[in-house]
């Protein structure tokens, strides 16, 4: 397996791709004008209380108020809000005796907003190094379920408890990326996260509600932080001052890896010499098309998101249910592709072609679930249904690739449709209707856009004669280019 990291730095934008034996598997990117808030901690007041719902709503400093449930209250803020623990982890304390409207509190961004939601919040601190997650207050020490070596795990472990030994009740959760480092860099990781911790708690006794007092790294270092591991094998940016941070990074956390950060200074854009700008056009598209000639169709609503395999023009060579599994086969790793590549989140109903035999289902579940085994994020996926249709579903932490780079429609807002010149017509000649009886006029005016007025003229010249004739007015169509399909305006002269 190899693996590259291509980072592409403007002065407006930083991307970041996961490429796999040279195929884009994630695209990351943070915009100037909009950076994301995940992971930042803040200094909140909260505005109001919802007793029905378990939760508060905390303002931030950011647009939209951010929203903070019961269970995301750390119990160290149980214990000092109410005097005393639940009695049991899944008893939650009325919201009411946890905070109060006005209160200032201490948060930490888990979720950022998306579409009309605020940003989920929760209490329990966490922040990140390279190797190591630091659990302010919490005195768990953990280690990262992607490290599967039962010997390495129990070596971690002991070392991190260790190492801990003189601190005051701070707990850790060892990273996938600390696999097989030795004492001396977990040492300087929890030295480096004491620090920043100190400075937090300073920021948070002096700073106003509504302040920033800890942002996380910008999306380069970010990506180098949580995305580099031993697979690998280089690092390639396009930006000299974002270079020389990644360098001075490497070297203060991992040197050992500073050879395979690389400078890419050609004058064709990174992106371009392996494709990635054509893989975010493909993957704004509701249409995937697979190898054998049959494709998905994705559709991403607010409620879950829909994938829909069909065979297309694959015929295959021998029977149905062999072309039906060998489609649904391929579909399967395209499906886990495009769910990173997408970052799609959320509830998935993933609806393949029905199979008969019970063999070729049991090994179509299989294939989904060793697809899925690369993808970072947690996923959870339920059987097969007799429909032929798989759920599942996808941790969302951000926005969704669509619904980044894209917007609503203006024309269709956001239908996917539009209204047929046909049914603009109908509507139109009901809008006459209305309008020459109710008002006193000689003429009436109507705009529409041409492919509209066009049909009219063409279709419906006795219609408009006879409608003349009943309202006692004449008509006249002018053709509007600027004028959508669905767009029409009955002016009286």
């Amino acid at each position: 397996m190899s693996e590259e990291l291509l980072i592409n730095v403007t002065p407006t934008e930083s991307r970041v791709a996961v490429v796999e034996n040279g195929m884009v598997q994630e695209i990351w990117l943070d915009r100037a004008s909009h950076y994301g808030y995940l992971g930042n901690i803040y200094k909140g007041r909260v505005s109001r209380v919802l007793p029905g719902m378990q939760a508060a709503f905390v303002d931030i400093g950011l647009e939209r108020t951010a929203f903070l449930h019961a269970s995301d209250i750390a119990r160290v803020d149980r214990e000092r809000m109410t005097g005393q623990l639940p009695e049991s982890k899944l008893a939650e304390p009325p919201i009411q005796e946890l905070v109060r409207q006005g209160a200032e509190v201490v948060v930490q961004v888990i979720k950022d907003p998306i579409g009309t939601k605020g940003a989920r919040l929760t209490t329990h601190i966490s922040v990140p190094s390279r190797f190591l997650v630091l659990l302010p207050g919490n005195p768990h020490i953990g280690v990262s379920t992607r490290i599967e070596e039962p010997a390495e795990r129990e070596r971690l472990h002991a070392l991190l408890a260790q190492l801990r030994a003189d601190e005051d009740g701070d707990g850790y959760i060892v990273r996938t990326n600390a696999e097989a480092v030795d004492d001396f860099a977990l040492a300087a990781d929890m030295a480096y996260l004491r620090k920043v911790w100190a400075s937090i708690r300073e920021r948070s006794t002096t700073a106003p509600a509504g302040t920033c007092i800890y942002e996380d790294l910008n999306l380069p270092l970010r990506a180098l932080r949580d995305l580099m591991h031993e697979e690998v094998d280089r690092v390639r940016i396009d930006h000299g001052p974002s270079f020389d941070r990644l360098c001075e990074f490497v070297r203060r956390f991992v040197p050992e890896w500073l050879h395979r950060i690389e400078h890419y200074d050609a004058d064709r854009p990174i992106f371009d010499v392996y494709g990635v700008d054509d893989e975010i056009e493909s993957a704004l598209h509701r249409t995937t098309p697979l190898k054998s000639g049959g494709h998905l169709v994705i559709d991403q609503t607010e409620a879950m998101t829909t994938i829909d395999v069909n065979t297309g023009g694959f015929v295959g060579h021998r029977t149905l249910e062999e072309t039906i599994y060998k489609t649904n086969l391929e579909a399967a790793q395209a499906i886990a592709r495009q769910l990173r590549l997408r970052n799609l989140g959320g509830i998935i109903i993933i609806d393949f072609i029905d199979m008969r035999e019970a063999e070729h289902r049991e090994q179509l579940m299989r294939t989904l679930a060793r697809a899925l085994e690369r993808d970072p994020v947690r996923t959870s996926v339920t059987e097969l249904s007799s429909l032929g249709l798989v759920e599942m579903t996808r941790k969302r932490t951000r926005e969704s690739l669509g619904h980044v780079l894209c917007e609503p429609c203006a024309v269709c807002a956001g239908r996917g449709t539009v209204k047929t010149p046909e049914t603009v017509c109908l509507e139109i000649f009901r809008e006459i209707m209305r309008s020459g009886r109710q008002f006193e006029a000689d003429k009436l005016l109507v705009m529409a856009s041409a492919q509209v007025v066009d049909l009219v003229l063409d279709e419906h010249s006795t219609t408009v004669a006879e409608l003349e004739e009943m309202i006692g007015k004449s008509i006249r169509f002018q053709r509007e280019e600027q004028y959508t399909q669905e767009l029409f305006d009955v002016v009286l002269l």
